[in-house]
């Protein structure tokens, strides 16, 4: 199976996996490992990351009740390859978890989830930026805003995001600690970091974003 191939079958089994019964499931999981070869365990990872995400995009759309299903069974999946020493992408996948949670206003859950996602993100430093980001946002919520534990990460998620080209993740740093810095009163460093942002999600062609950045700097003033 080329290289090629065994991404489209593997994203049509991820489509699959995800509207499975507990019993399809290990059907899927065997004719995937049956058909690439993969080892079992690596066949698991890819998997759950299907539903680790998945929960985040159905939270993101609104699907409460489906979102919450999915991320109780994708928190499942991921304790129970982390128990078996098999961290993998682990701390991605809580990552992944610990936002859905925090746009279901689960903020306790989300929290927890991205410090498990720090844990397994040892030597990995990309996906402990996405983790120290999560709880950068936590931090900042308007239920929970702790500004000095916010703007703690969100340096962190920088400097570890800048050396390794995460540009994307760079942007929604800087507009983090933008935001931060308008609700705290700092509006010199709030400037800086807004139109660092706003510079950034342009360069990239982040529209969505581009309009949050400058939202932010027309309330800035």
């Amino acid at each position: 199976m080329t290289r090629a191939s065994l991404r489209e079958y593997a994203a049509v089994q991820r489509e699959r996996y995800e509207h499975a019964t507990r019993a399809e499931k290990h059907q899927l999981l065997d004719e995937l490992v049956t058909v690439t070869g993969m080892h079992r365990k690596a066949a698991i990872r890819l998997l759950r990351r299907a539903v680790a995400s998945s929960a985040w995009v159905l939270a993101a759309l609104c699907q409460a009740s489906e979102a919450l299903s999915r991320l109780r069974e994708g928190e499942q999946l991921v304790e129970r390859q982390t128990a078996s020493g098999v961290v993998g992408t682990g701390g991605l996948d809580y990552q992944h978890l610990g936002r859905a949670c925090l746009l279901l206003g689960r903020l306790d859950e989300a929290r927890r989830l991205g410090h498990r996602a720090v844990e397994y993100s040892t030597g990995q430093p990309g996906f402990a930026a996405y983790a120290l980001h999560l709880l950068g946002d936590i931090a900042t919520h308007p239920d929970r805003f702790d500004a000095e534990s916010g703007e703690a990460y969100y340096v962190k998620a920088l400097a570890l995001a800048e050396p390794l080209g995460m540009r994307p993740l760079v942007a929604h740093c800087h507009l983090g600690l933008g935001k931060l810095y308008r609700r705290t009163g700092k509006r010199e460093q709030a400037q800086e970091h807004l139109t660092t942002a706003t510079t950034m999600y342009r360069e990239m062609g982040m529209t969505y974003w581009l309009e949050k950045a400058e939202k932010e700097m027309v309330q800035l003033g």
